[in-house]
């Protein structure tokens, strides 16, 4: 990782967990951008980081780390990120810039596979508790948590501190909503987890979806604690 010249910035030791926090924020946001309802990306190692703070702005982190794809462990990207938290201001989403090293898996197939069967049912998707109690996803419902983990992942770089680590724990009901465009909408309710205080915070999502223009969250909102039972 080549850091700006001339820049003071403390290194880390990679398992310190300021720069964890920064590495699965940063897998969040490069998830979001990258993934699809075919693959996912999480984060499996911080090589380096380094963490720079800027008077008046905020601390910086400089990362080198490794992302795994979550439906296939040994398929593997390296990466480059900058993560700047802003000082004090709750209400202003981490600056998130990176870099991916080699190719992507490419799922464009899986992709239009699930669009065209989304698309062809006669009746609107329905679903709940994915991952069941067991932790087991059937075949089917794959694309929905895939596409529920990269959606989640926006939501999660919108409402990360410094102090916190989020993760999409369940998706506990999901349904489609008819469109007359040729986009795939759903209406997500989830639980993140929030390792750092192991809070599990309910949250709805409306996200759309095409193969050809990625994912979008167009509405958000943490819901009451009651919402999850």
């Amino acid at each position: 990782m080549e850091l700006p010249q001339g820049l003071a910035a403390t290194e880390l030791p990679p398992s310190h967990y300021s720069a964890t926090r920064a590495a699965a924020l940063a897998a969040c946001y490069i998830c979001h951008r990258l993934g699809s309802p075919g693959h996912g990306l999480a984060p499996r190692t911080v090589r380096r980081a380094h963490r720079q703070d800027i008077d008046g702005v905020g601390h910086k982190y400089y990362l080198e780390l490794v992302l795994e794809d979550i439906t296939d462990n040994d398929r593997t990207v390296n990466c480059t990120a900058e993560v700047l938290y802003h000082l004090g201001n709750k209400n202003i989403a981490p600056d998130v810039q990176f870099t991916t090293e080699g190719e992507l898996q490419n799922t464009d197939e899986a992709d239009n596979i699930f669009y065209n069967r989304i698309k062809s049912l006669e009746k609107e998707l329905v679903a709940e508790n994915i991952p069941d109690s067991h932790g087991n996803v059937s075949p089917e419902m794959q694309p929905i948590q895939l596409l529920a983990w990269v959606a989640s992942g926006f939501v999660i770089w919108q409402n990360s501190t410094e102090n916190t680590k989020f993760q999409l724990a369940q998706i506990k009901h999901v349904k489609q909503v008819k469109r007359s465009d040729e986009y795939l909408e759903f209406d997500y309710k989830i639980l993140l987890h929030e390792m750092v205080s192991q809070e599990i915070i309910p949250w709805q999502m409306t996200v759309l979806w095409h193969p050809q223009h990625g994912v979008q969250v167009t509405q958000d909102s943490r819901q009451p604690k009651h919402a999850s039972e």
